[in-house]
């Protein structure tokens, strides 16, 4: 058996695995963020009142942008994509601008279009000065935002299980209103999330090789099928659904170019650039690659091609997924391809709307009992992370963790804490990652200083260890 303490291979994002492991493992990652990948276009597509075969052309194009952003962050092209196992999918950071941009009668989609384009190529310009930042990511920040991540995606993952939000919105009187959802919580419901976590850990413990490492996967699929026994899957719309879908670019005409969206698109595309700088340096101490200034930038310069990308397909600005950083820590495996192949499986889910239509029909309350085991590896991550950090000698940084997670928290545990702040502050104060770097970064400055480029890349290959 081998040694607990035996020395990771510096290249296991490399490892080229057989096809068929490859594309279930794929499909696990693809499971994973399908919800989070398509609520985006169902609440743009919502907001703006479009028609229902608008609305499906949007989440294909959504699923089939996705593919295509996965493909260039993970295979890698040209100086785009940091090759590591990274899903691409829309931020959710981009969606409150978004609709104020489309709801106004002079600007409309066409201009959220014109904006996404132009938030891509200047986050591309701007990708290798974020590249040059990695002084400011010392393992006491690293470790506070991974932890934070992880927290803060628990709300996603427990909301699952419960089986959706705790509000629903409703037309009473010819008014729109949130009134409690009254399936929220359903003892069926959370019967079954316990039954999917339960699995995930009997198949992790008991399972060998292809069995443990697609033990969510498995999960999901066991949680489905009792859910489908009890009659709480539908299937409908799926005779409906056409067999397949040309996704073309500029499917609604050509985008207009509107000053103040423009800016306000940008601000989300450096927001985003934090978060997936985040994600990247989680990703690099989980697979247990150095992550050099070079890749940083690669992979920050595929954000920006993504969300062009986005623009020219008829949807939205694309980011490095969290979600998924959690499942390459269940799994161990930290090979690339396995998101090569989520990237293709994305396309065809996009090209092919029966077979998204079966995906999206898995209840969320099974998805919920595997978010909460791979959001809860997340944030562990960020523990292990802070273990490695001296709290002895360097009292300053306890102040950096307790306050960066107070405020990290605050848009989880206190929605409308900033609520009299201005508008243009809720790219900021509505993400908790988001506020919680910002703050950490800021402290750690403000008692640490900036790190030498030399001591940066120290402590990035110290941390690389990997995760068993």
């Amino acid at each position: 058996m081998t040694s607990a303490s035996t020395t990771v291979p510096t290249d296991l994002t490399n490892e080229r695995l057989p096809s068929g492991r490859l594309l279930a493992l794929g499909l696990q990652h693809v499971l994973v963020m399908y919800a989070g990948t398509v609520a985006v276009p169902l609440i743009i597509g919502g907001a703006l009142k479009l028609p229902k075969d608008q609305l499906a052309f949007l989440i294909n194009a959504d699923l089939f942008a996705a593919g295509l952003a996965t493909l260039i962050q993970a295979f890698g092209f040209w100086k785009f994509g940091i090759r590591m196992p990274v899903m691409m999918g829309v931020t959710f950071a981009s969606v409150a601008p978004m609709i104020a941009i489309g709801s106004d009668p002079n600007v409309g989609l066409l201009g959220i279009y014109g904006a996404v384009i132009a938030a891509g190529v200047f986050g591309i310009l701007v990708a290798p000065l974020m590249g040059r930042m990695l002084g400011l990511f010392p393992p006491v920040v690293t470790g506070t935002v991974i932890t934070l991540i992880g927290v803060s995606l628990m709300r996603v993952g427990i909301n699952w299980a419960a089986g959706g939000q705790p509000t629903v919105r409703a037309v009473i009187d010819g008014v729109v209103k949130d009134v409690p959802n009254l399936a929220y919580g359903d003892l069926g419901n959370l019967g079954i999330a316990a039954l999917v976590l339960v699995a995930i850990l009997l198949l992790s413990k008991y399972g060998r090789g292809l069995i443990s490492n697609c033990a969510v996967l498995l999960g999901i699929v066991i949680g489905t099928l009792v859910a489908m026994a009890l009659g709480k899957v539908s299937f409908e719309g799926l005779n409906e659904a056409s067999a397949i879908a040309l996704i073309t670019p500029l499917h609604f005409g050509i985008p207009t170019f509107d000053l103040p969206a423009i800016l306000s698109m940008c601000v989300v595309m450096l927001i985003t650039l934090v978060e997936s700088t985040g994600m990247f340096l989680a990703l690099a101490d989980i697979t247990g690659k150095r992550l050099s200034n070079q890749d940083l930038t690669r992979g920050l310069r595929a954000d920006g091609l993504g969300t062009v990308i986005g623009g020219l397909f008829n949807t939205f600005p694309y980011t490095s997924f969290s979600q998924n950083v959690g499942l390459v820590t269940v799994t161990g495996v930290r090979s690339r391809y396995v998101a090569v192949a989520g990237g293709v499986i994305l396309i065809a889910l996009g090209m092919f709307p029966k077979m998204a239509h079966i995906v999206a029909s898995v209840p969320q309350f099974v998805l919920g009992g595997a978010g909460i085991v791979m959001f809860g590896m997340v944030a562990a991550t960020g523990i292990r992370i802070l273990g490695s950090c001296d709290f002895n000698r360097n009292r300053f940084n306890l102040f950096i963790v307790a306050i960066s997670i107070g405020f990290g928290m605050i848009p989880t545990l206190a929605p409308t804490f900033f609520q009299y702040l201005p508008k243009w502050t809720d790219p900021f104060t509505h993400s908790g990652i988001v506020l919680g770097t910002i703050v950490a970064v800021v402290l750690n400055v403000f008692f640490n200083g900036v790190q030498s480029r030399e001591e940066a890349m120290r402590n990035a290959a110290a941390n690389t260890h990997g995760t068993e």
